[in-house]
């Protein structure tokens, strides 16, 4: 017993108190049966389950005290120990109940004096002396004190008081329960984040593991003080991993043996993968907690069924565990159950449904069974355990299978209402505790039926032009023209409909939710928090504040970094003169000029000069306020870069099945280092891209979070891929981006043909023919992997309800242009508009677009321009730039097919004063016409009475417009890669 020994007096007294109080109530002194006293002998330490002995020591005390004689009675509280042990048991001294120390020594003869009159004062207390019958002291001390003491001798009745000191031990107070809830939370981190994968990933690399070993490796898990240091755990900071100790198991059961009893063992034999029972008890602080689940690999019908309705029974149990209630009455209600539901069950159900715990991790008198008549009490613990026995598997997968039990424990603490179940957090419905490895993808089934939904996608292949010379634009069918031209002004007029109702309240576009709002600025809440240096009324820069202090009129003024424009410094002579420019409203013009002030009518101060002979000083001021401009400035547009960024809910693991995987792929955009290889897996409500390398590095993507899916097969390609297109943009390392792409490279180079014996026997052109075949059939087996993949994403999302159908990119339709800085193909899909192969991305959702013009359409000009206006008139416009003029039929085609509506025209516009003309007044915009503005196509007719002016307009275009296709026809060799800025640069010139 060290000197770290600290003894509690005010808990002692207060419990001492409880159970003294009771004792003298006639009301409920029942329990104590007419005693005048009780005897607690302690002898020495013996391992095994918590006698009710010991559990008194640590109830009363909080420590074992071995060797120690305890004697209770209504008046005094006697203790007979050693010195060593009475020095930390004299802070009990002095209070409402006295407490008499008689100390031990090594002379025999006072010892057995002390033990007489501690039988003296039995005597005297009355002939009846509590005991506690199943505590069999033993050692030295014990043996002396029954030496002395003789029951028949002194004419004493004993009555054994167990059940007296479980009930006083039984409520719990707040300090035992919080004790209680710690010790479970580790026990549920134990079973859910450890057990769970050791047990899985034995049986998923079927590997031979015995019970025993399984069981050593969980116990050794409570030395790991870093896993109870996880966040995921809420242990606290205050956990002390150092008082946890095992009081059941851990005990692991399958293959046909099963022990239902909390005294069960693991033995030697491997486990096997069917049904297996995992059960363990923890103490912490004295405090115990138990847990048993029950875990189902590849179940039959039979054994789900009945384990479906042994956890329905077990909820029914708790439900009827409550204040007030009797323990029988709670067991006879289960067994009614049982015998409603499944009375073939009865005879396999178990006698005892659950104990009292807590300092003991079993209490035999709080036992929930057909005899018991205990009443449940508020600030209870139960341990609550249901089970069925020996059950007969009529589909053994072996023999081993033939037969098996059910098991499921939980502490619990009672209430006035429906239990708190402290081991809540480890789940056991049947999705959670099934695991299926022998039937892992039973979606593929049906692929026939997404085959059929996705065939009647490409529904026009039939736009495909058997000329695509420029010369040959002619010959389309006049026909077909005539009904394009009569669909587009349907689809147009239905736009004008739609946009005189959706503006019909007038207003600007977004309720005012896209103007800049008003900011406001604190540097300092009070004068005091103003830095020492400005009392020499000299200019500061406060960096850590982000502002500028100023001597004005002979008091420090503060300007927040917000309100400065910029600084300048300028040398005259002997003096340099500090500039600094506030922000004030109609300095400049521009987009810069947009930001709002609180009264634009009010007075302001645009700049401040000072001047000073200290050169060096003005100059790392004006630096310093440069510097924090700048960092301001780049903060600003980070957070506004950031500002759509959600944050994902938790993805939720694959537990009861092996994920599905698809390894060997790489992401894009790509993790931080070195570019490796890794596997997706499918979980529950999304996906996880993990290299095996990098176990730190990962990408989760939900699928509720999924706005389109896409496959890309490898032909014509060098990669084939599976692309995911998101509804709000996600950080992947420090990148934001709104589409993920998983993709293998299809080239010879990935595969190894080394060792290819064939091939010192073969040569020309048999061995080429040979290389290609192989190749062909390669990337045949690609794109089958990931197109089956692909379709197993979109059908575990559709499980969520949060499914997504896998679109293919249809490349004969596609058309080459310039989205960004590089010529790519653009390729439709059923419901997009994409191109994948390079980074960036280009995703264009149909339904999101209002209207296609088309510009620089005119005789000539070897390309011309796509621009899309979204529904939304808050987001830019998206250019398509430098399309082929002889694919200028095809688009028109396709996007007549797509039902959206295009117009076009023989000049850039400038798109941003457009849109900001819409944006501010949308009603006006659409009584004036809408867009209608756009369309140059006039009948036939008109065309014929105008012909002589249109060729004077065509005419006198043309100088400039020759100019313009020999521009562009300069960077129709080298991939057009500036056709974006020249675009930027002709919206300009035309909007002047």
């Amino acid at each position: 017993m060290g000197d770290e020994v600290k003894i509690d007096k005010q808990l002692f007294h207060t419990r001492l108190g409880q159970l003294v109080s009771s004792w003298k109530d006639p009301k409920k002194n029942e329990a104590y049966s007419g005693v005048g006293s009780i005897v607690v002998v302690m002898g020495k330490t013996a391992e095994g389950p918590y006698s009710k002995s010991l559990s008194l020591h640590f109830w009363l005390l909080g420590y074992e005290f071995p060797a120690t004689l305890f004697l209770i009675t209504p008046e005094k509280f006697y203790v007979v120990t050693t010195a060593k042990k009475a020095k930390h048991l004299e802070a009990l001294q002095g209070g409402k109940i006295p407490v008499e120390f008689l100390i031990r020594g090594k002379d025999e003869a006072e010892n057995k004096k002390q033990f007489q009159q501690i039988c003296d004062a039995i005597k005297k207390s009355g002939n009846k002396v509590g005991v506690l019958t199943k505590d069999q002291a033993q050692g030295p001390f014990a043996k002396a004190w029954r030496e002395v003491y003789s029951p028949d001798a002194l004419g004493l009745e004993e009555v054994d008081v167990s059940s007296t000191f479980s009930q006083a031990m039984a409520v719990k107070d707040e300090a035992e329960l919080k004790t209680m809830r710690a010790c479970s939370r580790a026990l549920v981190g134990l079973m859910k984040d450890h057990f769970i994968d050791e047990m899985s990933k034995i049986i998923d690399e079927e590997k031979k593991v015995t019970h025993s070993a399984l069981s050593q490796r969980i116990e050794a898990k409570i030395d790991d003080e870093k896993f109870f240091k996880q966040k995921a755990l809420k242990l606290g900071d205050d956990f002390d991993v150092t008082q946890l100790d095992w009081t059941v198991g851990p005990v692991v059961q399958s293959g046909g043996k099963y022990d239902l009893k909390t005294s069960a063992q693991s033995d030697d034999s491997p486990l096997h993968a069917g049904i297996i029972l995992a059960s363990m008890g923890l103490r912490y602080k004295s405090y115990s907690a138990q847990i048993a689940r029950t875990y189902l690999i590849d179940p039959s019908k039979a054994q789900e069924k009945y384990y479906g309705f042994l956890t329905d029974l077990q909820w029914r149990i708790l439900t009827e565990i409550r204040d007030g209630a009797i323990c029988k009455d709670i067991y006879n209600k289960a067994v009614s159950i049982v015998k409603a539901k499944h009375p073939e069950l009865e005879k396999h159900f178990m006698k005892t449904i659950g104990y009292g715990i807590g300092i003991e991790a079993r209490d035999a008198n709080l036992a929930i069974n057909a005899k018991s008549t205990r009443v449940l009490k508020d600030g209870m613990t139960i341990c609550v355990t249901v089970g069925l026995s020996d059950l007969e598997n009529p589909k053994p997968q072996d023999a081993k299978s033939k037969n098996y039990s059910l098991l499921l424990t939980d502490t619990v603490r009672v209430t006035t209402g429906d239990p708190l179940v402290f081991t809540g957090g480890c789940p056991k419905d049947l999705k959670e505790a099934a695991f299926y490895f022998k039937d892992e993808e039973p979606e593929v089934k049906v692929k026939p039926e997404t085959k059929q939904v996705r065939a009647a996608a490409p529904k026009s292949t039939a736009v495909i032009m058997k000329s695509k010379l420029r010369g040959e634009r002619k010959e389309v069918d006049d026909g077909a023209e005539q009904r394009r031209k009569e669909h587009q002004k349907e689809l147009q007029a239905q736009m004008q409909t739609r946009g005189l109702e959706r503006f019909s309240e007038g207003g600007a576009v977004g309720d005012g939710k896209s103007k800049r709002q008003i900011k406001k600025f604190e540097s300092y809440k009070r004068e005091n928090q103003l830095p020492l240096a400005v009392s020499d009324l000299k200019i500061v820069v406060d960096a850590k504040n982000q502002t500028v202090i100023v001597p004005i009129f002979g008091r420090p003024v503060p300007f927040h970094i917000a309100t400065i424009k910029n600084a300048s410094k300028t040398e005259e002579d002997d003096f340099t003169y500090l500039r600094i420019n506030l922000l004030s409203p109609g300095q400049g013009v521009g987009r810069k000029d947009d930001m709002p002030f609180e009264d634009p009518n009010a007075h302001f101060l645009r700049s401040l000069t000072y001047r000073s002979t200290d050169n060096e000083r003005i100059a790392s001021i004006c630096d310093a306020i440069t510097d924090m401009k700048k960092n301001a400035t780049k903060r600003e547009q980070e957070k506004k870069e950031m500002e759509d960024v959600v944050t994902q809910d938790n993805l939720r693991e694959m537990r009861n099945r092996r994920p599905q995987r698809l390894s060997d792929v790489f992401i894009r955009p790509g993790l931080d280092g070195k570019r490796v290889p890794g596997e997706l897996e499918i979980h529950e409500n999304g996906m996880r891209y993990q290299s095996p390398n990098r176990p730190d590095q990962r990408v989760d993507v939900l699928f509720s979070n999924v706005k389109h899916l896409f496959f890309q097969p490898c032909a014509h390609e060098l990669i084939v891929l599976i692309h995911v297109h998101l509804k709000d943009p996600i950080m992947i390392g420090k990148k934001k981006t709104k589409d993920v792409q998983f993709y293998r490279e299809a080239t010879d180079i990935q595969f190894d043909e080394t060792g290819n014996r064939k091939r010192k026997y073969r040569y020309g052109d048999e061995e080429e023919f040979e290389q290609e075949q192989e190749e062909r059939r390669r990337r045949a087996e690609l794109d089958k992997e990931f197109k089956a993949f692909a379709e197993k994403i979109s059908e575990a999302a559709k499980k969520i309800e949060a499914g997504v159908d896998v679109d293919v990119p249809y490349r004969e339709l596609g058309f080459s242009g310039v989205p960004f800085r590089a010529n790519v193909l653009c390729s439709p899909t059923t419901d997009a508009l994409v191109s994948l192969t390079d980074m960036p991305f280009l995703v264009i959702t149909l339904d999101e677009i209002e209207i296609a013009h088309l510009e620089r359409v005119q005789f000539g000009l070897k390309n011309f321009d796509l621009v899309f206006v979204y529904k939304e008139y808050t987001r830019p416009v998206t250019h398509i730039n430098s399309i082929p003029m002889e694919l200028l039929e095809n688009v028109k085609e396709w996007l007549d097919s797509s039902n959206i509506a295009y117009s076009e025209g023989p000049l850039n516009l400038n798109w941003p004063t457009i849109m900001k003309t819409v944006i501010q007044d949308p009603k006006q915009f659409f009584i004036d016409g809408g867009w209608s503005f756009l369309g140059t196509d006039t009948d036939e007719e008109d065309q014929d009475d105008e012909e002589e002016e249109s060729e004077f307009e065509a005419s006198d275009f043309g100088e400039e417009s020759d100019g313009s296709a020999s521009d562009e026809s300069d960077f129709d060799d080298d991939g057009n890669a500036s056709a974006d800025e020249g675009s930027e640069a002709s919206d300009v010139d035309s909007g002047g």
